[in-house]
C-alpha cells in the first residue's frame, strides 16, 4: 500500500493554479526527487503533504504515516531558548514528550555537577519527570533520540547557536529524523553546505533507508539519490521513471512534442478563425457543429500556460586586463591562532576560471578579500595587475537593500540601464531574468531566495567587468539557470573567481582548483573537482612511494627556500612596473583599434602602415620583457 496518495489536488496562488488537479504516489521505501523551476510550487507541495498547507480541492489519502519536512532555511532561533543544546532542538522533533526527556537529560546532567545540597532538590524533580515519562511510555523516545545523535556524530551537550550553518542544519536533520518518520520531505538539503557535509548527508540517507521526498538543485546529489523523478511543471504532476539523465532525455523529447502539437493547434485554430470571418458564406453552410467546435478551440487555446522563458543573461565585457591580473607571493594570514593560510604563492593570469574548494569556515571568503586587496593578510604581498574591473556576486547577498525596489537595486533609480553600449528600460532587462513589471516594482524584502540570487546576478552583470568574483551563486538557483549560468560563465573573456560547494558546476565551469587540504595547506590543481580528486589520490600515493623508500634525499621546500632580498633600486623598479606596462598596453590598444578601422589600409599611406606595424611589433616585445622582469623580481 502506498505511504500516501494526492487525488486531484488544487491550490492557487493569485491568478493561477500552482497546483492543479495534481496527483501523485510514494510508495515505501522510494527516494523521490521533485524538480521544476523557481517558483512553480515545489515547497508547497511539500507543505501540502507535511499538513501545513490546507489545499483548495482535491483528496489526500494518509494511513499511520509519520511524516517529517526539513524546511529550507535554518531557523535563526529554535522553540526554546537562546542557549538550547544540541539535545533539546533534535528532542523538540518529539513534541511535548521530547521538552520532558530533555529536561531529564539536563537533570542527570546536573546531578553529576551539583553540590550535596542541591543533589536532593534535583533528585525529587528527576523522580517526578521520570514518573511522567514511564506514564506515557516515553523511554523508546529518549533511545531514538541517543541513537540519532550518535548516528550523525553530534555533540548533545554542544551550543546550537554556536554551531555553523552547515552544522545546524544536520541538526535540524536529527530534530526531523527523531520521530522515527516513514516520509522524510527535505527542502534544498545541501544549501550552505560544504562538500564534505553533503558527501555525509548522500551517504547517511542512502544507509537509512528511509523514504524521501526531496527537492535540490545540486545535480550531483539528484544523481546519486534519486530512484524516481517527479517534475512540478505549470500546476501539474508528472512521474518520470529512471534516474536524472533519462529524465533529461525523454522531458527534452516531451516538450519538442508539446512545440509541434501546440503549432499544430494554432494553425487549425487560425484557419477556423479564417473560416467564422467570412461572414455570409460560412453562415450559408449552417455548420453550428463547426461553430462549436471553433468556441471549443478558443477556450483550450485560453486555458494554455505556456512554459515560462529561461533567463536571459549577458555579461558586460569591459576592456582586456593586463595579461598578469593578480599575483600572490607568501600569503600567510591566521583568525586567532588558527592559520587560514600559510605561504600561498599563486599567479592569476588574464582569462584563468578558478574554483575554490574547502570547508565551510576554512577562509575561502577570506582568501578571495585577501586577493582582491580588500584585506590585508598577516604576511605575504598581493600585487594586481593594470585595468583591472572587478564585479563581486556576494554569497550573503550584503549588496542588496531590503527597502529598495527590485527594479532601483539594479538601476539606482534610473528607468534605464546600459548594456554592452546600449540603452535598456530596466524593467525589460529585468524581465529577461524572469522578474514580471509587477515583481520589479516590488520591495527587496518579498523576495524568495532564488529570486534574490536572480536580482543579485541582474545587478551583477549590469556592471561590466573583466575579473567577475562568484561567492556561492548557485544556492536557490534551479537547474536551468544553473545551466545558463555555466554556459555564460564559460564563455565569459574575463578572469573568474569561483567560491562553490557545487560539484558538476565546477567541473563544467573552472579551469584550475584552488584547495584548502591541512591546516593552512592551500595547493593548485588542474580542472574542476573531479580531476582534484584523481590527483590528490595520485599525490598522495606518490607521497606514500616517496616515504617508503630506502633514499634519505627528499625534495627541496620551495616554500621554505630563503629567497634573495630586493635592493633599494629593485624594489623602486617593482614597483613602477605595473604603471609601464599599462601605459604599453594602452599603446598597444590604441594601434590595434586604429589597424581595425577598414579604411586604415585603403586611405593610409604605406609608411605609415609600415610604421604602425613596426611600433606594434616593438611594444609586443617590450611588453614581454616587462612581464618577465617583473615575474624575475617577484620571485626574488
Amino acid at each position: 500500500m502506498a505511504l500516501i496518495q494526492l487525488k486531484d489536488i488544487q491550490l492557487a496562488y493569485g491568478d493561477l493554479p500552482l497546483l492543479d488537479h495534481a496527483n501523485l504516489i510514494v510508495e515505501r521505501g522510494e527516494r523521490l526527487c521533485l524538480v521544476g523551476r523557481n517558483g512553480t510550487g515545489k515547497s508547497t507541495l511539500l507543505k501540502v503533504i507535511a499538513g501545513t498547507v490546507i489545499p483548495e480541492d482535491g483528496q489526500i489519502e494518509i494511513g499511520t504515516t509519520t511524516i517529517s519536512r526539513l524546511t529550507q532555511e535554518v531557523p535563526k532561533e529554535t522553540n526554546g531558548t537562546g542557549s538550547d543544546t544540541i539535545y533539546d532542538v533534535a528532542a523538540q522533533g518529539v513534541g511535548e514528550m521530547g521538552k520532558l526527556i530533555a529536561h531529564y537529560h539536563h537533570l542527570i546532567k546536573g546531578l553529576e555537577e551539583c553540590s550535596a545540597e542541591e543533589s536532593e532538590k534535583l533528585l525529587s524533580q528527576l523522580s517526578t519527570t521520570q514518573n511522567k515519562i514511564e506514564a506515557e511510555h516515553g523511554w523508546s523516545i529518549q533511545q531514538q533520540i541517543e541513537s540519532t545523535l550518535s548516528k550523525m556524530d553530534l555533540d548533545p551537550e554542544q551550543e546550537f547557536s554556536s554551531l555553523s550553518g552547515g552544522m545546524k542544519r544536520r541538526v535540524m536533520l536529527a530534530q526531523a529524523l527523531v520521530q522515527d518518520p516513514d516520509l522524510l520531505l527535505l527542502d534544498e538539503p545541501t544549501n550552505h553546505l560544504d562538500i564534505e557535509a553533503i558527501q555525509w548527508l548522500e551517504d547517511f540517507l542512502i544507509n537509512s533507508q528511509t523514504t524521501l521526498l526531496f527537492i535540490t538543485h545540486d545535480r550531483q546529489f539528484l544523481r546519486r539519490l534519486a530512484t524516481r523523478i517527479i517534475e512540478l511543471d505549470r500546476g501539474a504532476l508528472t512521474d518520470w521513471p529512471g534516474n536524472y539523465d533519462t529524465y533529461l532525455t525523454q522531458k527534452e523529447k516531451a516538450l519538442e512534442d508539446e512545440e509541434r502539437n501546440n503549432a499544430l493547434f494554432d494553425k487549425k485554430l487560425a484557419q477556423e478563425e479564417v473560416w467564422i470571418r467570412q461572414g455570409i458564406k460560412a453562415r450559408r453552410t449552417r455548420n453550428e457543429g463547426r461553430v462549436r467546435a471553433l468556441k471549443q478551440l478558443r477556450t483550450e487555446r485560453g486555458e494554455r500556460r505556456n512554459r515560462s522563458g529561461n533567463v536571459k543573461m549577458v555579461t558586460q565585457q569591459s576592456g582586456a586586463s593586463g595579461k598578469k591580473v593578480i599575483r600572490a607571493k607568501n600569503i600567510t594570514h591566521q583568525y586567532g591562532e588558527y592559520p587560514l593560510m600559510q605561504n600561498l604563492s599563486v599567479s592569476i593570469q588574464r582569462s584563468d576560471r578558478i574554483g575554490i574548494i574547502g570547508p565551510n569556515g576554512v577562509g575561502k571568503s577570506t582568501l578571495l578579500k585577501i586577493l582582491l586587496g580588500e584585506t590585508e593578510p598577516d604576511q605575504g604581498s598581493v600585487i594586481h595587475g593594470t585595468k583591472l574591473e572587478v564585479a563581486y556576486f556576494d554569497q550573503l547577498r550584503n549588496q542588496l537593500n531590503d527597502e529598495m525596489t527590485v527594479q532601483d537595486c539594479v538601476a539606482d533609480g534610473s528607468d534605464n540601464v546600459t548594456i554592452n553600449g546600449r540603452d535598456k528600460h530596466v524593467i525589460s532587462y529585468l524581465q529577461d531574468f524572469l522578474f514580471s513589471p509587477q515583481r520589479a516594482r516590488s520591495p527587496v524584502s518579498t523576495l524568495s531566495g532564488g529570486e534574490r540570487n536572480r536580482l543579485l546576478l541582474a545587478r551583477l552583470f549590469s556592471t561590466p567587468s573583466n575579473v567577475l568574483v562568484m561567492d556561492e551563486p548557485t544556492n536557490d538557483l534551479d537547474v536551468e539557470t544553473l545551466e545558463l549560468l555555466e554556459e555564460l560563465l564559460m564563455e565569459y573573456k574575463g578572469t573568474l573567481l569561483l567560491v562553490s560547494h557545487d560539484r558538476s558546476f565546477l567541473d563544467n565551469v573552472v579551469t584550475s582548483t584552488l584547495v584548502f587540504e591541512e591546516r593552512g595547506e592551500i595547493n593548485e590543481y588542474v580542472g574542476g573537482y573531479e580531476d582534484w580528486l584523481r590527483q590528490r589520490k595520485t599525490s598522495t600515493t606518490i607521497a606514500k612511494d616517496t616515504h617508503n623508500t630506502t633514499n634519505n634525499s627528499s625534495p627541496k621546500n620551495i616554500a621554505n627556500t630563503p629567497t634573495k632580498k630586493l635592493s633599494y633600486s629593485e624594489k623602486q623598479e617593482l614597483e613602477s612596473l605595473p604603471k609601464e606596462i599599462e601605459k604599453l598596453e594602452e599603446r598597444q590598444s590604441a594601434l590595434h583599434k586604429q589597424a581595425a578601422d577598414p579604411e586604415f589600409y585603403s586611405k593610409t599611406d604605406k609608411t605609415a602602415i609600415i610604421t604602425a606595424t613596426e611600433q606594434l611589433a616593438e611594444i609586443e616585445s617590450k611588453l614581454n620583457r616587462k612581464y618577465k622582469r617583473w615575474e624575475e623580481l617577484e620571485d626574488g
